[in-house]
């Protein structure tokens, strides 16, 4: 199926000749006179590729194009921002907006072509990523499903390691890390014996050991994906603690990655709170009781006060479903 290039200009001279142009190469082009129009069809059509002018009536191309980065289900689509000859100040706005390509008119035919021939490349890179994404958050879920025990865990996971977060003051850019952070954080356990991950009684040491293989496993999981450089420190280090006596590591104290210190607070908590194949759910009041005596020693003491007052004042809320967080992501 041939790419589908969006084309946003006012004139109408513009748009038939880069019409001309991609329907001689064999794209598919759509079309729109505004910017407001252009948000629309966007919509509807999901175009590979957006070439959009800078000057139009009723919403200019920068607007569109801001608005375009800063809805996630748009920011990947290739914006190729079209300028006049040596417009530095256009060129300069449209890369402050997210503008990943400029093209000058008149048109030089050739390096149009080369030009649309580059960003398409990169955005079938990007759709390759994000099916590679998706397999690797259902592999998540794959893990959670092979013990019932820990049934909905990752999702209570990922929305309480986001709620300290935000309590913490975590700047908004990080808490999409943290969010993932806390849904992938086990998934390096699709490479443990599920005989291992299902043992009622006490593990052998043998058995430990691979348990602790876990988290380094996980960060080599999603090496592939865009957000792996945030989000693998997570995975690795959820399991070292306070006093330096964790894995895999034995990091200690704020060397440890914030995030992996935050899911550190709420995986033992989730544990606690629920059953387990060698012991029944310990409760609210033993939960807190564990938790206040690890502090300092297994877990950060500031961020777990933190956690602490979101329990006790009935601030921690319900994650959603797992479709919704999901789709979210």
């Amino acid at each position: 199926m041939s790419a589908k290039i969006l084309v946003v200009d006012d004139d109408p001279a513009i748009v038939n000749l880069l019409v001309r142009t991609l329907k001689r190469d064999h794209y598919t082009p759509i079309t729109a006179s505004n910017g407001l129009e252009a948000l629309e069809m966007v919509e509807r059509e999901a175009p590979d590729l957006i070439l959009l002018d800078v000057t139009m009536p009723m919403l200019d191309g920068f607007a569109v194009c801001q608005r375009l980065k800063d809805n996630e289900a748009t920011a990947l689509i290739p914006v190729t921002m079209l300028t006049g000859l040596d417009d530095r100040e256009h060129r300069q706005r449209g890369l402050e907006v997210g503008a990943d390509d400029f093209l000058t008119k008149p048109f030089d035919h050739s390096l149009l072509r080369a030009r649309i021939s580059s960003q398409l490349r990169v955005k079938r890179l990007t759709d390759q990523l994000e099916r590679t994404e998706h397999v690797i958050f259902m592999l998540a879920l794959a893990v959670e499903a092979k013990d019932s025990y820990t049934e909905s865990h990752l999702r209570r996971l990922s929305s309480y390691s986001e709620q300290l977060a935000v309590a913490a003051h975590i700047p908004a850019e990080q808490l999409k890390a943290i969010r993932f952070g806390g849904l992938l954080h086990d998934i390096g356990k699709i490479s443990v014996d599920d005989a291992i991950l299902r043992k009622p009684g006490k593990l052998t040491n043998e058995e430990y050991e691979q348990i602790k293989k876990h988290p380094e496993y996980g960060a080599r999981i999603i090496q592939p994906m865009r957000f792996a450089a945030d989000v693998g420190p997570i995975i690795r280090h959820h399991h070292e603690r306070w006093d330096g006596s964790g894995y895999p590591s034995g990091m200690a104290g704020e060397a440890i990655p914030i995030g992996a210190r935050i899911v550190a607070i709420v995986d033992a908590y989730d544990a606690m709170m629920t059953d387990r194949p060698y012991r029944k759910a310990l409760g609210l009041p033993e939960t807190l009781r564990r938790l206040r005596e690890g502090q300092g020693r297994e877990w950060d003491p500031q961020l777990l006060d933190l956690f602490l007052a979101l329990v006790e004042e009935g601030q921690l809320m319900e994650p959603k479903e797992v479709g919704v967080l999901l789709m979210d992501t």
